[in-house]
């Protein structure tokens, strides 16, 4: 075994130079996890630096030979161990391929390294007039995490996820072949969508090197309306109802009472409601619109006003602009505030919109019936929640979680939104999601990684 490392040790080092090989104590803590609350810190065998998709290819053709297992790194901000590696695993890590190649005006595409973080492609893009309109939060993040994972964010109830705006890709196969999907049009119908296969795989099927990515027109106004609510239920009856008005919300975001409480107080923010508003409130809507005329703008806000008041809203408040983007930051913080708090796990489900109520009130019986405090906010506009739980106990935990996702998708929802499934939701994705699917998926990881290298224990067993 120790002959297998120091080969490996010595072939990585021949594809990327000794300086981009770490070992041992020169692979710093960040690169043993990424934010996920339950999994334990991981120090992998080596941390391998590329600079292009030869290097990769050839450190998978090393790992398919030597049996090394492989992790791809963007930022390490996800939030269910996908990046985790294993004691004995080759840790990939893009951070010497955040280039972005082009900025495509004429097509509205930008074609991007792994590397890249969404900070950098919106400085990229504002300078064209254009926005990728993908919004996680969490700008720190790298698009190949993004793709690894399908991410989402606030703006999905508008612009949807991840897939809906990677047109193609290069990737690196487990046998070290280099292969492109798609391209830079909206349409194809030739063959089996490979592109659309990668993206979400968490990083199990292939290493993506490149991905080419569908911008949109950048907006030139925003408006922000906040609503608090006597109750969840009636935030949860309002939602498809702002969605079918026609207004065509950028974010739409529900807070609980609790969650809004924790990350205005940690933000220092005071958003104006009286104190008898914010006593009877048990959660708010959030509502940003954007247009390019400020006339329709000021149109759309004062009819999302008048809807609120009629769906049972205590009062609506048009926040000014600096209001506006300090509560979008911090509800882009309400992870960090949670995990400050001392939330034991997080979880992300979704289900249809109209589903949303009858959800809410089993997560309120689930909890009191497991003496668990379970709070939270979310992308009320695409029905993703997400929930903080607060539970010590790791047996009264598990059942809690295997109980929430149970009863989403007993409503029609998915065990996860936007988060993946990773290291640490699989036992639940395993036990609860239909077996033929589950089999199907293992004869696609079979076919795309025969040796079993990328990622494994991700995902599937």
């Amino acid at each position: 075994m120790a002959d297998v490392v120091t080969e490996t040790g010595t072939g990585l080092a021949e594809i990327v130079g000794a300086d981009h090989v770490l070992t041992g104590d020169a692979i710093g803590e960040d690169y043993t996890h990424d934010e996920t609350l339950t999994a334990e810190p991981t120090r992998p065998a080596f941390v391998v630096r590329p600079e292009n998709a030869e290097q990769v290819a050839a450190v998978l053709r090393l790992a398919a030979e030597t049996g090394t297992p492989v992790t791809a790194r963007g930022s390490g901000t996800g939030l269910c161990g996908s990046a985790n590696p294993s004691p004995e695993a080759i840790l990939v890590s893009f951070e010497r391929m955040n280039a972005v190649l082009e900025i495509d005006t004429d097509n509205h595409v930008a074609v991007v390294q792994p590397g890249v973080t969404l900070a950098e492609l919106e400085e990229h893009t504002r300078a064209a007039g254009l926005v990728y309109p993908v919004y996680p939060g969490e700008l720190s993040a790298s698009l190949g995490g993004n793709v690894g994972t399908n991410a989402g964010g606030m703006r999905a109830v508008k612009y949807g996820v991840t897939r809906h705006h990677v047109l193609g890709l290069e990737a690196v196969l487990a046998t070290g072949e280099i292969i492109r999907t798609g391209g830079r049009y909206v349409k194809a119908s030739t063959g089996y969508d490979l592109t659309q296969l990668i993206v979400g795989s968490e990083g199990t099927l292939a290493l993506v090197t490149e991905a080419v990515l569908k911008l949109q027109p950048r907006m030139a106004n925003q408006a922000t309306v906040l609503a608090p609510f006597p109750d969840l239920a009636t935030v949860a009856r309002a939602v498809p109802r702002v969605v079918g008005s026609g207004v065509g919300p950028l974010i739409l975001e529900y807070i609980d009472a609790l969650t809004m409480g924790a990350i205005t107080y940690t933000a220092d923010l005071s958003l104006g409601v009286p104190d008898e508003i914010r006593d009877a409130a048990q959660a708010y809507l959030v509502v940003m619109l954007e247009n390019n005329a400020t006339e329709r703008l000021d149109q759309d806000v004062e009819a999302v006003a008048t809807l609120l008041t009629e769906l049972g809203a205590l009062e609506n408040y048009v926040l000014d602009g600096s209001a506006a983007r300090k509560l979008i930051e911090a509800r882009e913080k309400a992870f960090f505030t949670a995990k400050g708090a001392g939330a034991d796990d997080i979880i992300d489900t979704v289900l249809p919109r109209s589903a949303l109520p009858e959800y809410f009130a089993k997560v309120l019986e689930i909890a009191q019936g497991n003496q668990t405090l379970v709070v939270g906010c979310g992308h009320a506009g695409d029905g993703n929640v997400h929930l903080a739980v607060f539970q010590k106990d790791p047996d009264v935990r598990h059942r809690v979680l295997h109980e929430l996702f149970a009863s989403g998708m007993r409503l029609g929802g998915a065990i996860s939104g936007e988060h993946g499934i990773g290291h640490e939701k699989k036992r639940h994705f395993l036990e609860l999601e239909d077996p033929n699917k589950i089999a199907l998926m293992r004869r696609i990881k079979q076919a795309f990684d025969p040796s079993g290298i990328l990622n494994p224990g991700v995902l599937l067993d």
